[in-house]
């Protein structure tokens, strides 16, 4: 790495920690599911239901972060960072969630507290409004993301109320968290709540999230951000995609990967229109956004929030729609693998294509990229002692290797990063994989709940203490 030793970052460089996988969600951290007027979500009822969770296991304790929130504050300004990106419940806020429900000030409170001690120890938020927790109350009423016209309502409703009770200590928004999860996994695959399989209901859903997202930010942009100062945006999760070999079919294998991953999101909010790719392939079951409703969402994000952790080879070909129909895998024509293996069997240590991915992004969408989640679950870590778990090798090196290629896409590329936010700052509930599988850089002994930070952690404090201009 010694070519990027002289390299620096800009001085208002946004470095810091996410909690959950894809901020931390709510729900893999705080615990305390029915304290203080919080009802269920859609992730309460899931991860309850047999079979769903790798382990059985469920967020109603996590890592009891809803108590133990000053410690984890601790934490971070231990670490020296600059951020922290975590999510709002919806259900603490309007338990019900419907906008003609009762707004629960418990939860506003317990929010607002986090929020001023964060502020007072310098650590500035990033607050993510929705992972993945919708209120089971509306998912019951009227079908949740299925039905237009209600589910845009509530969470605009529901962003209102936020943006009216914290956004004088957040500048910080965030509306979704990965839309592709929500609406493939969740209602596509079935392996995400609620656990819809289907060839039709991803697609519908995931333009629903789009029209919610744009929606609320133009409630935002209308009556909050000329007094609140801020900005808003969306975090899209993306791979960068890697031709299985020099094949021409290959190659548009994955680019039609990318426009199904993260193209029928960004191209929409940053382009105006959905990629031909995905328009071929799924044909009518993708819903057509009126001209009113694309002048909308086209230009709704302020910056484009990335969530990335790994690369694929792809192949063309394969029976899975959801990528498009190609085929992805790590294992190189050699026989070899592309990198480091993890604990996730979707994700392998490769630098080079981050790197790739962030002058991508900036070349279409033109926009500056904050990473708001990057990290590696080490091979085996789940079943180590704390005092081996904590000398974290692997997620050292992953992370030399990622920050360095930020640091190369920005010094070298000219591409406009302007964050990073490492997945994440504890061990939590990894959503399926249940807590079988560790992402954090502070170890959590889930019986007792004591964190020990580990040496990524330390490692992360010194580096960017080393490439951020003073």
């Amino acid at each position: 790495m010694a070519a990027t030793t002289s390299f620096k970052l800009p001085k208002d460089f946004t470095w810091g920690f996410a909690t959950g996988r894809s901020p931390p969600s709510s729900y893999q951290i705080e615990g305390s599911f029915d304290k203080d007027g919080r009802e269920p979500s859609i992730w309460d009822t899931f991860s309850k239901t047999p079979g769903k969770i790798r382990d059985g296991g469920n967020g109603d304790v996590a890592t009891d972060s809803y108590r133990l929130w000053k410690e984890d504050i601790d934490l971070l300004k231990s670490y020296g960072v600059k951020a922290y990106r975590f999510s709002i419940a919806w259900t603490r806020i309007i338990p019900k969630g419907g906008r003609n429900d009762p707004v629960n000030e418990a939860g506003i409170q317990f929010y607002r507290t986090q929020l001023e001690e964060l502020i007072k120890r310098g650590i500035t938020p990033w607050v993510t409004l929705y992972h993945w927790d919708l209120p089971q109350g509306i998912h019951d009423r009227y079908g949740g993301w299925l039905n237009k016209e209600e589910i845009i309502q509530d969470y605009v409703h529901y962003a209102k109320v936020c943006f009216q009770a914290f956004g004088d200590l957040v500048q910080n928004w965030i509306t979704f968290n990965e839309p592709w999860i929500i609406s493939t996994l969740g209602y596509s695959v079935g392996v995400f709540a609620p656990g819809h399989v289907s060839n039709t209901e991803q697609w519908i859903v995931g333009h629903h999230v789009i029209l919610a997202h744009a929606h609320a930010v133009k409630l935002y942009r209308n009556e909050f951000q000329s007094s609140q100062k801020g900005q808003i945006g969306i975090t899209v999760d993306a791979h960068w995609l890697l031709p299985y070999d020099d094949k021409p079919e290959n190659a548009a294998a994955a680019l039609r990967g990318l426009d199904f991953k993260m193209g029928r999101f960004a191209d929409p909010i940053y382009l105006g229109y959905y990629p031909q790719t995905v328009k071929d392939i799924v044909g009518d079951r993708l819903p057509e956004f009126t001209p009113e409703e694309i002048a909308l969402v086209h230009g709704s994000s302020d910056f484009f929030g990335l969530n990335t952790y790994t690369t694929h080879l792809v192949q063309d070909g394969g029976n899975d729609e959801n990528m498009g129909f190609v085929k992805t895998g790590h294992t190189k024509p050699d026989g070899t693998q592309l990198g480091a293996i993890s604990d996730a069997t979707w994700l392998q240590t490769y630098p080079q294509g981050f790197r790739h991915l962030l002058n991508h992004l900036w070349r279409t969408y033109r926009k500056p990229i904050y990473v708001t989640e990057n990290g590696f679950p080490v091979k085996g870590e789940n079943d180590l002692p704390v005092e081996e778990a904590v000398h974290d090798k692997d997620r050292v090196d992953y992370f030399e290797g990622y920050t360095n290629a930020v640091l190369q896409a920005v010094n070298e590329d000219d591409v406009d990063v302007r964050g990073y936010f490492g997945w994440s700052l504890l061990d939590n509930f990894e959503w399926a994989d249940g807590y079988k599988i560790r992402f954090g850089v502070t170890h959590v002994d889930y019986k007792t709940q004591k964190r020990t930070p580990k040496d990524s952690a330390r490692f992360l404090t010194k580096w960017f203490a080393e490439h951020i201009e003073q």
